[in-house]
């Protein structure tokens, strides 16, 4: 009887359970099959093929960025700009006639110290403090009083004499002063080589250490001119290391008469030279053209006292007349090309003879003016400036060979002053004035090497300032197109300027010259380059503003359709799980 009554009281729990377990299962939270994952696999595939196709998207819209050296951009950029190149200079005094009473060194560093005080710091292309000095005795048999009588003949003769006494101590790469101790006035020239010559009474040693001071200082580093050596604003030459030289015959009036000229003689027999001499500071390339109704824009008034029409300083910035002289037709100068204007203007028998007047009041000798950067001006008087009443036609006249002569000096003499050099054959000192001498090629070796060392200098500082502006802007816009001609440019173009910067060191002026000039020409093409210039550059939240429309909402719909799947495969596998139990319960 006790077994009988306790057998209810213990199924009861097992019932309640079974029965607590199928309420919460129920006939719709079991299920007696496996849960297939057709689905979530499909689902899943789907959303790894949009993860495996973002770097496909990604690399079709990467922007192409060839590699730049920024290092050593910046290396070279900040050692040009910070301090002008120091270029090397040698320079040697000779001196005849002489007793010092100091030493060839103590005389030397005399002649240092005095070129310190005249020498200005900082200028670009000029020696800086990188320069040495030396001092010899002549000691042969010439004596002093004979040598200086044939310094004093011909200044043709004399050059050529000073170059073989300078030879004679090595100083063919130097820039030399023979001084000579003789008898009269003090004369100082300078050759059209790389030396000059002082002969005269000398009689302190102070007086002959300043004269050798200023001829090194004043005119062999900084081209006789006391202001500025060669300013930057004086080198037309353009980022392209090229010169246009357009030469313009201007008939002002052509009913009065009409003035041609044979350009051709100018080019082969005078020009070439002046070009062949130039060629390592630019690329220069001629044209001519003759024009006719050109008046000038500017008023003249008849002057009886000079006897000709008057036109004065204050009238130049209207003399040239930019509607009528259409001298801008170059075919040469392409790119950044300089075009420099040199024009030979004939005036019309109403304001013959046509006159320049200076500031002092005094007649231009050479009757033409010069505008920085833009060319030179030349008003060429008839010889008779009465018009021809007979003739029907109007008379025409070619430039004779004299003439051209004539012009061709004083165009010389405009382009010496467009390039920073004095158009006059005298420099004018604190200790008296030096007579320089010409050159054939219109340019002397030493006046060469004041134009390659300015020149070196700006075009290093220009391909110095281009690159670093161009490499501040490439790394301000990350998603700008590179490029790879443009990195070669850059490479090139940091190479050529280190030959530049080699070759000016040991005073190779002329190899120097040209690898700086294709250093900045390789660093414009590379700034002004099509690819830079034709593209408009946006930022990468620019770049995700434009893509998220067609892909973000796709994207969102299979990554809820994946997690919704994954959420369901749990689900109906917790159902199948719980059958499973159930039956092994039962």
């Amino acid at each position: 009887m006790a077994e009988n009554s306790e057998s209810p009281t213990t199924s009861k729990p097992v019932e309640e359970n079974t029965q607590t377990q199928t309420q919460e299962i129920g006939p719709k939270a079991t299920r007696n099959t496996k849960p297939g994952v057709k689905r979530l696999v499909s689902s899943v595939t789907v959303l790894f093929s949009f993860i495996l196709g973002f770097p496909l998207l990604w690399k079709s819209i990467e922007i192409y960025r060839a590699p730049l050296p920024f290092d050593r951009i910046d290396s070279f950029a900040s050692q040009i700009e910070s301090k002008p190149f120091p270029f090397p200079c040698r320079f040697q005094a000779i001196f005849i006639g002489f007793n010092f009473k100091a030493s060839r060194h103590d005389v030397a560093a005399a002649i240092g110290r005095r070129m310190h005080d005249l020498s200005r710091g900082g200028d670009c292309g000029g020696c800086g403090g990188n320069y040495s000095v030396s001092v010899a005795v002549y000691s042969g048999g010439v004596e002093a009083f004979d040598f200086g009588r044939e310094l004093r003949g011909s200044d043709e003769n004399a050059d050529e004499l000073v170059r073989s006494v300078v030879s004679e101590y090595g100083g063919g790469d130097a820039y030399n002063v023979v001084v000579v101790n003789g008898e009269g006035e003090v004369r100082s020239v300078v050759g059209k080589y790389r030396h000059a010559w002082i002969v005269g009474r000398v009689e302190e040693e102070e007086e002959a250490v300043g004269r050798v001071a200023e001829v090194f200082v004043r005119v062999f580093v900084n081209g006789g001119d006391e202001e500025s050596s060669v300013r930057s604003e004086f080198m037309p030459v353009g980022a392209d290391g090229r010169i246009v030289l357009s030469f313009s015959l201007l008939n002002a009036d052509p009913q009065d008469w009409i003035y041609d000229w044979d350009f051709r003689e100018i080019d082969e027999t005078l020009l070439q030279p002046v070009i062949e001499a130039l060629q390592p500071i630019a690329d220069i390339t001629v044209e001519s053209q003759v024009l006719y109704h050109t008046p000038k824009s500017s008023f003249s008034y008849w002057d009886d006292e000079h006897g000709s029409h008057i036109f004065r300083t204050e009238d130049l910035p209207f003399f040239v007349n930019s509607n009528e002289w259409h001298l801008d037709t170059s075919v040469a100068a392409g790119g950044r090309s300089k075009v420099l204007q040199l024009v030979v203007y004939i005036p019309s028998v109403k304001e013959c003879p046509l006159q320049l007047e200076l500031p002092n009041g005094e007649i231009s000798k050479t009757n033409g003016f010069i505008s920085p950067m833009w060319g030179g001006v030349i008003v060429w008087n008839p010889q008779s400036c009465i018009k021809d009443l007979g003739s029907k036609e109007p008379v025409r006249h070619m430039f004779s060979p004299q003439d051209l002569q004539k012009l061709f000096e004083v165009l010389m003499g405009q382009l010496r002053q467009l390039l920073g050099l004095k158009s006059e054959n005298l420099y004018v000192g604190q200790l008296g004035t030096s007579i320089l001498l010409g050159s054939e090629r219109g340019f002397t070796e030493w006046e060469l090497d004041v134009l390659s060392r300015k020149h070196i200098c700006l075009n290093l500082l220009s391909c110095a300032t281009t690159l670093g502006s161009l490499s501040r802007l490439v790394q301000s816009l990350p998603r700008m197109i590179i490029m790879g001609e443009i990195g070669k440019q850059v490479k090139f173009s940091l190479e050529a300027a280190k030959f530049a910067q080699s070759n000016a060191s040991v005073g190779i002026y002329d190899a120097s010259a040209v690898s700086s000039r294709q250093s900045r020409s390789l660093a414009e093409d590379a700034f002004f380059h099509p690819s830079i210039m034709s593209i408009s550059y946006y930022s990468f939240e620019h770049c995700f503003a434009i893509y998220s429309p067609f892909f973000l909402p796709v994207a969102m719909h299979v990554l809820l359709a994946a997690i919704r799947e994954w959420k369901r495969y749990k689900q109906e596998n917790r159902k199948y799980l719980a059958a499973k139990a159930k039956e092994k319960v039962s």
